[in-house]
């Protein structure tokens, strides 16, 4: 684990939680993003959890992982997030997460699995919230489950079938479910394509949505942004983006992360 702490820090601060892919690290992830420079600027503590495994992929094949309060990287993760609540002050309702590949198939389950810690996340080519899993997988297996009818886009189920996936990783929960902002390029062939479509499914039927609005050529040319029922791009609980062309993995937007997370 990798903790940037800014120097003139005013608590409580905001938490981001930023993991990192597969053949990545923490300390790799907190040079390949902006986090980490921006966190001076817009008072945030980010931690960079780093993967056990030889080959740098998280968790997201095992039970224990999908389970509140089961183990596996996933709970790893939270127990991170609580020091730096009690260690740096940081502020335990803007806690926020953002990943890229195993990293945003983390902050899927994350959110899914601990809706109680997180307040929104942002996804950077991933897969549903127990697409991964896999019979038998273990917590502490190196290399981790692997999926491979997931990364190819073939697990696709209803809305309704996705979203009781999530609800039963915290059986009983009521409360307030993070907000989530979802990056996908078409020409992915890692992690592929139709798995953004499964995503919006599976959070919007947490959500409760119905309805979406789409906006082409946003933020940039090539992407379309879609929003879920009511609010902006910064205010609604469930925004996707596709981008044409582009492979695996979509790049960062931090200052959309940022903007999408409140923090100014």
């Amino acid at each position: 684990m990798y903790v940037k702490v800014p120097k003139n820090l005013k608590t409580p601060a905001p938490i981001i939680v930023a993991v990192h892919h597969c053949q990545g690290s923490a300390s790799g992830y907190s040079t390949e993003t902006k986090y980490q420079n921006l966190a001076d600027q817009h008072n945030f503590i980010t931690i960079f959890p780093n993967s056990r495994s030889s080959g740098g992929c998280f968790d997201v094949a095992s039970q224990a992982t999908f389970t509140h309060n089961g183990g596996g990287d996933s709970q790893t993760i939270v127990n991170m997030v609580k020091y730096a609540i009690d260690k740096y002050g940081g502020d335990p309702k803007r806690v926020f997460t953002v990943g890229t590949s195993s990293g945003a198939m983390m902050t899927n389950v994350l959110v899914a699995a601990y809706p109680d810690v997180f307040a929104a996340g942002s996804v950077y080519s991933g897969v549903p919230a127990g697409c991964f899993a896999v019979s038998g997988a273990t917590a502490t297996q190196d290399p981790p489950g692997w999926s491979n009818s997931c990364a190819n886009g073939q697990n696709i189920k209803t809305a309704q079938q996705w979203g009781d996936l999530v609800r039963s990783y915290y059986p009983g929960y009521n409360g307030t479910r993070p907000r989530l902002q979802i990056f996908h390029g078409t020409s992915d062939s890692t992690l592929r394509y139709p798995n953004y479509a499964e995503q919006l499914k599976e959070w919007s039927n947490v959500f409760g949505l119905t309805t979406s609005t789409n906006k082409t050529n946003t933020p940039q040319s090539g992407y379309t942004q879609t929003i879920y029922g009511e609010g902006t791009a910064t205010t609604a609980q469930l925004v996707g983006y596709s981008a044409q062309g582009v492979g695996h993995s979509v790049p960062q937007h931090e200052s959309m992360d940022l903007a999408f997370f409140g923090i100014e």
